[in-house]
């Protein structure tokens, strides 16, 4: 098997672009809440953990890296790949904000990209063998002609969002037989869905519990499919989903504000408790977007709890309010949901320069707050995920993307309730605002005027330009994705062979 993509390993930490900072060892609770350590990963976007907790994976823009996080004040980084795909004429496969492995295979990662439009790049799914995760090996690589913001894997299928303007569809790849099998969008819904404009409904976001997927359409809500049978996706139900003709405008500012903006759904491991994380920001309104004294509509969003043991009548029970910010523009300071996880009970989840937070959701109806972290002047975090559960020797990781001069990063926090040391504040008074549950104040007055939602209304997103149509459709990868799935067999078989 040929390997082509670039690797440095964990014995090459020395070079640029990557350093491993150790904070001292955090203290049992319930002494000072703060990270038991962290990497530099350049250019460190989502993250994804191994089932036993000990590696972590991460999109890396160019590229993507494995971190050994078994001890977890000593992460460190065991292999960088960096320009994947540049053996392709239009390569290297750029703007790689997602990985993923797959729930029933954990030594596959899928990494997709780009996570949008770039005109003339190669765009794909990127299949890679991590069963030695300092030495991961390229399977297959796959040709999709559309970027892919994001995807999910199970079962050998990719679950891939596709965002080409015309139609915002999910497209299901069987990636051992190297071809699209299924494929599902709005308007097999409501033929209406089409005059809806791009900005409202990119598909920004999917995830597969079992038999049952949740698509996050910004604007368009959250919809619920059947994909026992992935080639046939058939609708079930939605989540706070509008009817197509509630969704007016060219959707460039009233996509930045709420209500909707669904970003990213996960649901527990029951399945019937589903996260609806909600990016979005403020806009001025009555004078230029310049004029700092124009009143603000919108603002930061925040994570909804849906009981969806019934998928067809889903229920909303509580929201999880963001962090305050002192400019919640877009050009401002970032502190809307981002991604998260549900584990055992616990809610773990990023807010960009929020920080990452820790809520016991054992009663969803009324969440708990157990931890906040925040360094805003250094740290805008793009997901977080669990380690190791348990309160004496767990842990739990979050990605960075870094701020100013501070780059990319993967922190590792310990996984029970405290209280930062002097945490530094988020707006210019130096209070902080939490809401949790339904019957919980806010403790500062918001900062933001909110718009009126309309009915039955509840991107770094992808905001693709409606212009921008992609090379290739989807159906038929052409020959490159053949000769994909001859090598993902033939790896299968060998991979099988040398287990046994």
């Amino acid at each position: 098997m040929r390997r082509r993509d670039f690797l440095r390993t964990g014995a090459l930490l020395g070079a640029a672009g990557f350093s491993t900072s150790l904070s001292t060892r955090a203290r049992a609770h319930p002494g000072p809440y703060e990270p038991f350590g962290h990497v530099d990963v350049e250019g460190a976007k989502d993250v994804v953990v191994s089932p036993d907790g000990g590696v972590a994976y991460l999109a890396a823009g160019t590229g993507y890296a494995t971190v050994d996080v078994s001890t977890p004040d000593r992460p460190r980084v065991l292999a960088n790949v960096r320009d994947p795909v540049d053996e392709h004429e239009n390569g290297p496969l750029r703007g790689i904000y997602d990985v993923k492995l797959d729930v029933t295979d954990p030594e596959t990662l899928v990494v997709v990209g780009p996570a949008n439009p770039l005109p003339g790049a190669v765009a794909g799914v990127l299949v890679v063998d991590v069963s030695d995760p300092a030495a991961p090996e390229r399977v297959s690589f796959f040709e999709t002609g559309f970027p892919v913001h994001n995807c999910f894997a199970r079962d050998g299928y990719a679950y891939l969002t596709k965002n080409t303007g015309e139609t915002n569809a999910l497209v299901v790849l069987d990636y051992a037989a190297g071809e699209v099998v299924g494929r599902w969008a709005l308007t097999d819904v409501a033929a209406g869905w089409a005059d809806v404009a791009n900005g409202r409904r990119p598909l920004h976001d999917v995830y597969v519990h079992e038999e049952t997927a949740y698509l996050a359409h910004w604007d368009a809500g959250t919809w619920i499919l059947d994909v026992s049978d992935p080639t046939a996706p058939t609708h079930v139900g939605s989540v706070d989903a509008p009817a197509p003709g509630a969704l007016a405008g060219d959707g460039r500012g009233e996509a930045l504000v709420p209500p909707g903006n669904h970003h990213y759904v996960a649901t527990d491991e029951s399945g019937t408790l589903l996260g609806v994380g909600k990016e979005s920001w403020a806009r001025r309104v009555g004078t230029n977007d310049e004029d700092e004294t124009a009143r603000l509509v919108g603002g930061p969003s925040g994570i909804d709890l849906w009981d969806v043991s019934d998928p067809r009548s889903p229920r909303r029970l509580s929201t999880i309010d963001p962090p305050p910010t002192p400019d919640p523009t877009y050009g401002g300071v970032w502190t809307t949901a981002h991604n998260f996880e549900f584990r055992d009970g616990r809610l773990y989840s990023s807010w960009y320069r929020g920080g990452v937070k820790r809520h016991d959701v054992s009663n969803p109806a009324d969440p708990e707050e157990l931890t906040w972290w925040r360094m805003p002047s250094e740290a805008s975090f793009w997901s977080a995920r669990v380690g190791k559960p348990g309160a004496e020797t767990g842990y739990f990781v979050g990605s960075s993307r870094g701020v100013g001069d501070t780059p990319g990063r993967l922190y590792t926090f310990p996984d029970h309730a405290g209280q930062q040391v002097s945490p530094p504040s988020l707006t210019p008074n130096g209070t902080a605002a939490t809401r949790t549950g339904a019957g919980t104040k806010t403790e500062t007055e918001s900062l933001v005027v909110t718009g009126t939602p309309t009915a039955d209304a509840s991107t770094e997103s992808t905001r693709t330009d409606p212009t921008e149509t992609a090379a290739a459709d989807a159906p038929g990868f052409g020959v490159g994705a053949a000769v994909g799935a001859v090598g993902y067999a033939s790896w299968r078989l060998f991979r099988r062979t040398r287990r046994e």
